[in-house]
């Protein structure tokens, strides 16, 4: 039987701990990259077994809802929304087929433990250290995990991201290398306020990148081409939870993003 159908408790536990345990060793093992700011680079974040019932168990269409903030801007003139998401917790995935929402509560419990999250913390030291101080590794941390799908006409301008986030982290999750050239770009920043392309990140399968945010951490993406049906990835954000504003402002979104997905599939 496959490991990710029809789990028990203590099965999901087991199989959580193995995959967070993986992919903390994979952030551990990730590329240091200096410029054009501090940032991690992976190879392989998930086992090849997994990544392939990733691939094969993706949700359909009608699973995704509308990501909101900048991407709403970029919607096409016929209003469709060019980068969609499902939020990867369990009262989210619930509607989602056996098989499919087994895996996914695994991936989605795994990227959500506290394995990866120190793994994370300590590999980003140096840019956590240079926001937070030198107390980084006592600020709390809210990690929310997103599927989500880019289809052409999806773009994003340069910018660098909220301050309610500490890091951000990206999982590209294409079939193949056959369109390395829609992957992330991190910016320059000149004297003149020019912002330059200085890397862009190769968008082959069970790849990543992460960053802890910060003023210099700029960012884009090229228009999604034609080329590709769609762009598949995991967004892995910890957002600041400290003091009493930001945690309950983490949970209540948490919250409001349920309500809005349960209207969405009932409705």
């Amino acid at each position: 039987m496959d490991q990710t159908t029809g789990l028990t408790i203590n099965d999901r536990h087991l199989a959580i701990g193995r995959l967070s345990t993986f992919i903390a060793q994979s952030v551990d093992e990730a590329r240091a990259v200096e410029k054009p700011f501090f940032h991690l680079e992976f190879d392989r974040v998930f086992p090849d077994a997994i990544y392939a019932q990733i691939l094969a168990l993706k949700p359909e269409s009608r699973d995704y809802r509308p990501m909101h903030g900048r991407s709403k801007g970029h919607d096409l003139d016929d209003g469709t929304h060019t980068r969609v998401k499902i939020d990867l917790f369990p009262e989210y995935i619930r509607n989602l087929p056996p098989e499919k929402r087994a895996l996914w509560d695994v991936v989605g419990g795994a990227l959500c433990s506290e394995p990866v999250k120190q793994a994370f913390i300590r590999r980003l030291t140096p840019g956590l250290s240079k926001r937070f101080g030198k107390d980084f590794a006592d600020v709390g941390l809210f990690p929310i995990p997103i599927l989500t799908r880019d289809i052409p006409g999806y773009l994003i301008t340069p910018h660098t991201d909220t301050r309610w986030k500490g890091i951000t982290v990206q999982l590209y999750l294409p079939a193949d290398a056959n369109n390395t050239d829609i992957g992330t770009i991190f910016h320059d920043v000149l004297p003149d306020g020019s912002m330059p392309k200085h890397t862009q990140m190769r968008f082959v399968p069970n790849t990543g990148y992460a960053f802890a945010v910060g003023t210099d951490t700029w960012h884009s993406a090229d228009a999604v081409h034609n080329r590709v049906k769609s762009r598949d990835s995991i967004l892995l954000t910890y957002f600041v939870d400290q003091g009493l504003l930001r945690f309950l402002r983490n949970r209540g979104k948490r919250l409001g993003n349920f309500l809005l997905s349960e209207w969405r599939h009932r409705f």
